[in-house]
């Protein structure tokens, strides 16, 4: 058998060409391509801005929906009427009733607190105790921010914490301060703890995994060195892309970076390794090993990447500003983690040799995968049955997708739940309507520039206070002109509640609409409504993102498979694959703990995930399927073949990439919770019942029908290539997987 020649030619000579004068680039010159890296990533941390993230919801919708028409009206007519900033919330100690004393000592807490003169702080109103009088406010006006850098709120939350607390000594009271202002600081902080805490899991995850594997402290610090300089270079360049296009980006969104450039680049690099160790073994010289390595392994990095990326840019198409900006960031930090896949690490790999393994000898020897090749045995023999029983487990978990309940507060769900705002947000319905902390603000303008009639607007108010749902209607507050007037309307549930959504999409906006006086035109604002306006776009997104996505990825398995009849059956199982992750989702989140809902942008971020990297194993599996097929093998036997060698690729992809996601559970936050789980579940089904049995399983009962109306599995000539292998996509050590399992 010819060994050490890394020219590759004749058989896929188009792509593999092109990876083949990469990996001589690569490896011939890897002082120059490390040079340029260096060059780049201090460039780019150097000169490109901070990425800043926003908790503000109504930052995410355009600007025809409703609630964003009434918040620019209220900033026009009202520019200094906004609900307040941040809201203090006072009672006794011992938790019983306040009495006249106690509203007194509020209301001197209130004048200490304005004769502070705390920097931002532009008034503080002392409102009335309950009428339970369990608790008592002071409501805190602030400038209104506009650039999301500025931490003048913030910081004025973080004094007034503090003066509070001082003012409250010997006055048998206690207190809090909640409100956006408040929410905005602790998720701040909230996440900041969280990025550090998934950072370190993450990092030790994959040490830990890649240790065990290649049982080589060098490989294992590999990722973790080169892609936390490559996560440096992708934070800077979605910080100029959201700069260049107006991008608001979530909190939670740099902390899905961490896992998404670790998780998916240790992926990469894994891919990379295996095939280099398996040129090792084949008795290619190392820089040889690096050319056939990144050749063979180039393809399958640079189609699982753009899988990936195409699924992510698909959000482009959303209608909501967090997912425009959502896809484009992942977008761009998949792309740098797999141009450095290609380039950096087979540099590195290039100049250290064989001593990336030290100490270990263990890639010396060529593993026998008895366990993988038994499962793929027993799958050739009955695959009906395994096509039953792996088909049967996502059934049965996506049906409990269909009492999937979306929340829309993604300020509460990016804090802990021992957040001072949270903590205080949660007494103050002890006193007040659910709605009081955030109330729903009706705008009732005027449309010929008249002034309002104050029996009108007394009328007005008498009809929206009938509405079921609502608990409080305040007096009409007109504007200077009296051309605008503004109610406040605490509702009877929680602002984020279905309850309140469903009372502010229909019959208080149908009553505000229908019942507003001649001449007028009404706009129902506040965070509620800002809620049912994202409900109605992820509705629509969910039309429109999801088949664009399925679609694109299908004919990308088209021209890969050279097959109409398998993209169908693979997209179809991917399908399924996410509904049994949403289901899971569901039962757990859900069902099984006190939330009465999960985030509202759970189903779109997993459906990327999901469906692209459930893509990618899939891709690993039945090209290596029908590559056995090609050798000569029944469908059956390919099968057998494919799950034996392509199996512990995707176990440790799997099992690396699943981990992962798995760390943002560690967060705290509600948000990052869900999204860690379904993720990290979304992708152990998708390698460990899809690819690694479903999918093997169809393909071999439908046989030569899976590559119609081509001829992709017919028998070919199974003459090694110029680097001395035969095809193959992956066929990584085996032995180590085992262990591992």
């Amino acid at each position: 058998m010819s060994k050490a020649k890394p020219e590759l030619g004749g058989h896929g000579e188009g792509e593999r060409g092109l990876f083949a004068r990469l990996g001589r680039l690569v490896a011939h010159h890897p002082w120059r391509v490390i040079g340029v890296w260096v060059i780049a990533a201090v460039a780019v941390i150097g000169l490109a801005p901070h990425l800043t993230s926003t908790t503000d919801e109504a930052s995410f919708l355009p600007s025809h929906y409703e609630s964003v028409q009434a918040q620019n009206l209220q900033e026009s007519a009202f520019p200094q009427a906004a609900s307040p900033a941040a809201i203090i919330v006072l009672e006794r100690a011992d938790g019983t009733a306040l009495s006249a004393a106690d509203s007194a000592a509020v209301q001197q807490i209130g004048s200490k607190l304005e004769a502070a003169h705390i920097a931002d702080v532009t008034t503080l109103q002392v409102g009335e105790p309950s009428a339970n009088k369990l608790i008592q406010t002071i409501g805190v006006q602030m400038p209104t921010e506009s650039d999301p850098q500025d931490t003048h709120q913030t910081d004025a939350v973080k004094t007034l914490r503090t003066q509070l607390q001082s003012d409250l000594s010997g006055t048998g009271l206690k207190g809090g301060i909640t409100g956006t202002a408040a929410q905005t600081l602790d998720s701040q902080s909230s996440g900041n703890k969280a990025d550090a805490i998934i950072g370190i899991a993450t990092i030790g995850l994959i040490l830990v995994l890649l240790l065990i594997i290649f049982r080589s402290p060098i490989i294992a610090f590999l990722p973790i060195i080169t892609i936390g300089i490559v996560s440096q270079v992708a934070d800077g360049l979605i910080a100029w892309a959201s700069n260049a296009f107006n991008l608001k980006t979530d909190s939670s969104v740099t902390s899905m970076l961490i896992v998404v450039l670790f998780g998916v680049g240790t992926d990469y690099i894994l891919f990379f390794m295996f095939r280099y160790r398996e040129r090792l073994r084949a008795g290619d010289d190392p820089r040889q090993a690096v050319v056939a390595a990144v050749t063979r392994a180039g393809e399958a990095i640079a189609s699982a990447g753009g899988a990936v990326i195409v699924s992510f840019l698909a959000l482009t198409l959303s209608t909501l500003g967090l997912f425009r900006s959502l896809g484009p960031a992942l977008a761009i930090a998949v792309a740098v983690t797999l141009l450095a896949g290609l380039t950096l690490i087979p540099a590195v790999v290039a100049l250290l040799g064989t001593r990336v393994f030290w100490p270990s000898k263990a890639w010396r020897n060529e593993p026998r995968g008895a366990r993988f090749a038994a499962i793929g045995r027993s799958m050739g023999r009955r695959p009906a049955r395994f096509a039953a029983v792996s088909g049967l487990i996502m059934v049965a978990l996506a049906i409990a997708a269909f009492s999937f309940h979306p929340s829309f507060d993604l300020s509460a769900g990016s804090t802990s739940s021992t957040a001072e705002s949270t903590v205080w947000q949660n007494q103050l319905l002890r006193g007040e309507p659910a709605g009081a902390t955030t109330p729903t603000e009706i705008f009732l303008k005027s449309t010929d520039g008249a002034k309002l009639d104050a029996s009108q607007l007394s009328t007005y108010r008498s009809e929206l206070a009938a509405v079921p749902g609502v608990g409080t209607v305040s007096e009409a507050i007109p504007n200077s002109t009296d051309t605008v007037a503004v109610y406040q309307v605490a509702l009877a549930h929680d602002p984020s509640s279905s309850a309140a959504i469903d009372t502010v999409k229909g019959p208080l906006r149908t009553t505000a609409h229908q019942d507003a006086p001649r001449g007028t035109t009404a706009l129902v604002g506040g965070i509620t409504a800002i809620y049912a306006d994202i409900e109605a776009a992820v509705n629509h997104d969910y039309a429109v993102v999801f088949p664009v996505a399925a679609i694109i990825i299908m004919l990308i398995l088209a021209l890969v498979l050279r097959a109409v009849v398998a993209p169908l059956y693979l997209m179809a199982s991917v399908g399924l694959g996410f509904g049994a992750t949403l289901g899971a989702t569901v039962l757990l989140f859900q069902h099984s703990s006190s939330s009465n809902g999960l985030i509202f942008m759970l189903p779109v971020i997993m459906y990327m995930f999901v469906v692209a990297l459930g893509t990618d194993y899939n891709i690993l599996m039945i090209t290596r399927l029908r590559e056995e097929a090609r050798a000569g093998k029944s469908p059956r036997q390919a099968a057998a073949e494919a799950v034996r060698h392509a199996g512990p690729t995707i176990g440790a992809a799997g099992i690396i990439l699943a981990g992962s996601f798995a760390s943002l559970m560690l967060a705290g936050q509600s948000t990052l919770s869900q999204m860690g789980f379904a993720i990290s579940a979304g992708i152990a089904i998708a390698a460990f019942v899809m690819s690694m049995f479903f999918t093997p399983a169809i393909t071999a009962l439908l046989g030569h029908a899976a590559w119609w109306p081509g001829h992709a599995d017919a028998v070919r000539d199974a003459a090694p290539d110029s680097t001395g292998e035969q095809s193959a996509d992956f066929r990584p050590g085996v032995d180590e997987i085992e262990r591992v399992r």
